[in-house]
């Protein structure tokens, strides 16, 4: 994919000193930490180009024209830490120091009026995550593994969804070839007969809970019985995990098949995330997957960190939660 658009050097360097006047620490206090990003934007602090860049984002969301969009060259913290696999979000609470990467992806929500989410029992409820190998996840499906991902959506087994996620890179290097894929979730309606996206559309599916979620809480095995279509063009579906439910009639078999034929068939982006890269989609509208279309040094692609954010699709989507929120923080829902 071609960036949306890509900062100037110069540009970077005036946005990273407009993040150098926020305050706190997004993993000690996110609420003052979002409070302090709030407090530059109210001081009119922000560059006029990514305050336009921002409206601009929206305005394509808000037209249809893409839930998608790269933005280059991002500022990021001056001193980027080495991560272990054992414990990585100890490794970056012990030696990460400054915010400005956390800064710029709450920046981002901001502006585009897309409150962040977290999950309450997965690292420490935090609002910046790591997309980042963890030894005991090798091999499995979850985007803390060192393998490939098949075609989802994020937690797609949970009640509470992130409408938008957004990844930054803050090592990505360059002798690895690993890429992001997604295809939209209209263009696997176009592949689709009416008949079967009716019976998409009824609850006859399951998907089971991902291997993190289970780890941190283990009363989580399937969830409730879904629909995979919903809305104009939202899409609940895990690739070889979701499956039809028990006592589901026959054509919802034969619907999910259809489904995996269109998916085969259906146009792909795909875009290689580089160090400074911010790629934004939307996580119900479309499904996403990882491609590693060349690996030449498995330890060193092991070592590629995206930080990562999931967000509401504006301010009435989170309020709609606001009964699950655990203790007291806006945006951080409980299992």
């Amino acid at each position: 994919m071609q960036p949306f658009y890509v900062i100037s050097d110069a540009d970077r360097d005036a946005l990273y000193s407009a993040l150098e006047n926020t305050k706190g620490n997004p993993y000690d206090d996110y609420p003052a930490f979002s409070r302090s990003v709030a407090d530059v934007i109210d001081r009119k602090e922000v560059p006029d180009f990514f305050v336009e860049v921002a409206r601009q984002v929206r305005a394509e969301r808000e037209a249809g024209v893409s839930d998608t969009h790269v933005l280059r060259n991002c500022p990021l913290d001056k001193e980027i830490p080495v991560l272990g696999h054992d414990d990585p979000q100890a490794d970056k609470r012990a030696l990460k120091k400054t915010f400005i990467s956390e800064a710029f992806l709450e920046l981002f929500g901001q502006l585009t009026g897309t409150p962040l989410l977290s999950y309450a029992t997965r690292f420490n409820g935090d609002f910046f995550t790591d997309v980042f190998a963890i030894n005991k996840y090798s091999g499995k499906q979850t985007g803390y593994s060192d393998g490939e991902l098949v075609y989802h959506n994020d937690r797609t087994a949970h009640p509470v969804r992130a409408d938008f996620i957004t990844l930054l890179g803050m090592r990505c290097p360059t002798e690895e070839f690993t890429y992001t894929s997604l295809v939209e979730g209209r263009t696997l309606r176009a592949g689709l007969t009416a008949d079967e996206q009716r019976i998409l559309r009824e609850s006859h599916f399951v998907t089971p809970f991902d291997v993190v979620s289970r780890d941190n809480n283990q009363g989580l095995t399937v969830s409730d019985q879904h629909p995979i279509l919903e809305g104009d063009y939202g899409i609940r579906y895990l690739d070889t995990h979701t499956t039809v439910a028990s006592g589901a009639p026959t054509e919802a078999k034969d619907a999910l098949i259809a489904l995996k034929n269109a998916l085969t068939r259906a146009e792909k982006k795909r875009h290689r995330i580089l160090e400074g890269d911010l790629l934004v989609f939307a996580n119900q509208n479309g499904l996403h997957s990882r491609e590693k279309i060349e690996v030449i040094d498995p330890e060193r692609s092991r070592s590629r960190w995206l930080l990562k954010t999931y967000a509401f699709r504006d301010q009435a989507a989170a309020d709609r939660h606001a009964d699950r929120w655990v203790d007291g923080v806006a945006g951080r829902v409980g299992d």
